[in-house]
């Protein structure tokens, strides 16, 4: 498969974390042909689980495409490792601070650029007490209809059964299966034209949930409630382990 010129850092990650991704994981990827293969593109996932991050961009590299993350800021301030995102070209988010703002404007330039870039819309792990896809942030829904650049759904299930949300503690025996869906396009078309309002952007990013929501119904054979979970309206901190009550 061809893939774009990956760099020395992609490289380098690669070939630390693959071989134990492929050793530690089962996988059962599918819709990975929804993906497009050149051009900007949104994906949007859910949120599980600290470690579906890794899981979700072995996914993403292994069927040609180089993941850029929004990820919270805090990550690029740990020593090395931080050093090394940026120069993966992943994108820091302030949350609560003057300038959040540029997160978005990076995710523009990014995918305008014809890069692949990775939102999970909940902006934290989901905290519905099953897991299902929380009410979602107006980031992903912005820069699509900023740009005119796809949004591809992404479900993702079985990271949280290496590493429960919030957990130390990593599980890998006996393997778990990293089970990522992927569906058409979000339909856009009904903001076509129309100006990037408030309410548009509420009812785009509506759109985006429900359909990761649809994707993950398929994975765990089930239904998602009726009602997504609001952590607002919970009463929930929106960072930080709600069990401790940390923001």
């Amino acid at each position: 498969m061809t893939r774009r010129k990956n760099g020395f850092w992609y490289r380098l990650v690669a070939v630390l974390l693959r071989p134990p991704l492929l050793q530690l994981t089962k996988r059962d990827w599918r819709g990975a042909e929804m993906i497009p293969q050149t051009g900007g593109v949104v994906l949007a996932a859910n949120h599980v689980s600290h470690f579906d991050p890794l899981a979700f961009a072995h996914f993403v590299y292994d069927n040609g495409r180089l993941p850029r993350f929004l990820g919270k800021a805090e990550v690029f301030e740990v020593p090395v490792i931080g050093w090394i995102v940026l120069r993966l070209g992943q994108i820091p988010v302030y949350r609560n601070r003057y300038d959040a703002s540029q997160a978005y404007r990076a995710a523009v330039d990014a995918v305008r650029r014809g890069e692949c870039v990775i939102f999970y819309p909940e902006g934290t792990i989901t905290r519905d007490p099953n897991l299902w896809p929380m009410t979602g942030k107006t980031g992903a829904a912005r820069v699509a209809l900023t740009t005119g650049v796809p949004v591809i759904p992404v479900a993702q299930w079985g990271p949280q059964e290496v590493l429960s949300p919030y957990s130390k503690r990593f599980h890998f025996f006996p393997r778990k299966t990293m089970h990522m869906q992927a569906g058409p396009p979000v339909d856009f078309d009904e903001f076509a034209g129309q100006p990037i309002t408030n309410e548009n952007l509420r009812a785009a990013t509506e759109k985006i949930m429900t359909a990761i929501t649809e994707q993950l119904e398929k994975i765990r054979g089930e239904q998602a409630p009726a009602e997504r979970f609001d952590m607002r309206r919970a009463g929930l901190p929106e960072t930080g382990d709600p069990n401790r009550g940390v923001g």
